[in-house]
């Protein structure tokens, strides 16, 4: 259990976190266009301040051993890793090879801001 509250791993945890309540605050919606738009982004306002409450903790966790380069990084390959899986299993959308190669590339450059 303290591998899990180390700060290599816990803003890690906290990001996935984090990113799954802000995916459905921006895209959750869409699921349901017919609602008037003012509740949606009341909605979207609630899942984000959740999201804010995983996101600054992992920041501030995550910054005694990671650079903020480092941190942004693994937010965007996060972020992509959720919105994918919530793309296909809750909007129901398909990803194409196309998606699959930039998000792949995205990885990629990724791996320069890790490489020692």
């Amino acid at each position: 259990m303290s591998f899990l509250l180390s700060p290599k791993i816990l803003p890690i945890l906290l990001l996935v976190g984090s990113n799954v309540f802000m995916t459905f605050a921006w895209y959750g919606h869409l699921k349901y266009k017919t609602s008037p738009l003012y509740l949606a982004v009341l909605a979207s306002w609630s899942l984000a301040f959740v999201e804010y409450w995983l996101a600054v903790p992992a920041n501030r966790i995550g910054s005694e051993v990671y650079s903020t380069a480092a941190l942004k990084t693994m937010q965007e390959v996060i972020t992509l890793s959720v919105f994918a899986v919530f793309s296909v299993f809750y909007l129901k959308e398909a990803l194409t090879w196309n998606h699959l190669a930039g998000f792949a590339l995205i990885a990629a450059g990724a791996a320069l801001i890790f490489r020692a």
